[in-house]
């Protein structure tokens, strides 16, 4: 009997942890798509017709290769992806752990609309993510959102408001993970959060092109813990098994020279100085060039140059400053635009950051 009982709290713990796995959600890839008879050509006519989905709108159901006129329509993972048209949305519950953190990562793509933009929900936060830039010369970018969960069972939806003469000038999706975000802390050795980066979203496998970190007006929790994007466009989140890192797995690249910053509050004590220390890099992705790191922190400036030859590598900054009050807001961006060879938007790296106060002597009376 006891062991029944022992076997059904494990049988339960297993399915509790196994509800929230780092990782794509339940067919957040599209793989598993509509029987024949619920399509209308591309477009999905069951509301239901794309499995663990539900579908609102003109949504259609996209092969790898399929031509739009001239255009052909690539998929970034996978042979399927969805397309949302005008006022098109697509919709998937599941249990999370409530008042927990958790990060939306995504891959989407432009079709043939000007201003294309797409509406992430989790009730009841909700942001407008812009696509109509690209980063990537693939096509295809990934992106990312936060949310704090404050139900147990929470329903992710993503909306495209956009409304075309044409219907079927929406966004490409693919490609939908989810990860547990945990709220990193001070040490006594930084007095920055998350300082390494090693926080933050999921990493699609299949995409080579890093997550895009939305501006902050569009997120009310960052997909970076400790981290806000303070510019108008996105910074890029890289891992080590694509990108060349400092330290550790993950680092930033400042993608879109002064409109890509990244910054950070911090409690300091007035009158008293901080030594701000950093990496900057190039993340090895054929991104060449005099690139320029800018720092601030209170009344101090540095502006860090670097020599990239596109193959990686970084060194070394500091920045000393006297605080002004007791919080002092730390900021990075880049100086100047970078493109690659290819035509996907790049920048210098920044990794490694720590903050500490300079300690002084004593006075002996």
């Amino acid at each position: 009997m006891f062991r029944y009982i022992a076997l059904l709290l494990l049988l339960c713990t297993t399915a509790h942890a196994s509800a929230i796995v780092d990782g794509l959600i339940t067919n957040g890839n599209f793989e598993a798509g509509p029987k024949p008879n619920q399509l209308n050509g591309t477009v999905v006519m069951a509301r239901n017709g794309i499995p663990s989905w539900e579908v609102s709108g003109f949504v259609e159901y996209i092969k790898s290769g399929q031509k739009q006129g001239d255009m052909m329509l690539p998929v970034p993972e996978g042979a399927f992806a969805i397309r949302l048209g005008n006022e098109a949305s697509i919709k998937q519950c599941f249990p999370v752990e409530k008042g927990m953190y958790y990060a939306i990562t995504f891959s989407a793509a432009r079709t043939c609309a000007q201003d294309e933009r797409l509406n992430v929900s989790v009730t009841p936060e909700w942001g407008v993510l812009p696509i109509q830039t690209m980063y990537s010369s693939s096509g295809w970018d990934s992106h990312a959102w936060a949310f704090k969960a404050k139900f147990d069972r929470v329903c992710l939806v993503i909306h495209n408001p956009g409304v075309e003469e044409d219907p079927a000038c929406g966004p490409l999706i693919d490609s939908i993970a989810m990860r547990t975000l945990y709220p990193p802390r001070i040490t006594n050795t930084n007095l920055l959060k998350n300082g390494d980066f090693e926080e933050g979203p999921y990493f699609l496998p299949e995409t080579t092109s890093g997550v895009l970190i939305p501006p902050n007006i569009e997120d009310d929790h960052s997909p970076l813990p400790g981290w806000i994007v303070e510019s108008l466009k996105a910074i890029k989140y890289i891992d080590s098994h694509h990108f060349s890192i400092p330290k550790g797995r993950r680092a930033v690249e400042l993608v879109a020279g002064k409109e890509s910053a990244l910054g950070q509050v911090v409690r300091t004590i007035p009158g008293k100085t901080y030594t701000l220390a950093f990496s900057v890099g190039d993340a090895a992705n054929k991104c060449v060039g005099l690139m320029t790191v800018e720092a601030y922190a209170a009344r101090g400036i540095v502006r860090v140059p670097y020599v990239s030859k596109g193959t990686g590598g970084f060194k070394r900054a500091v920045l000393k400053f006297a605080a002004v009050s007791n919080r002092t807001r730390v900021v990075f961006l880049g100086s100047f635009y970078h493109m690659t060879t290819d035509g996907s938007l790049c920048g210098p790296v920044v990794d490694d950051v720590t903050l500490i106060s300079t300690r002084t002597r004593p006075l002996h009376m």
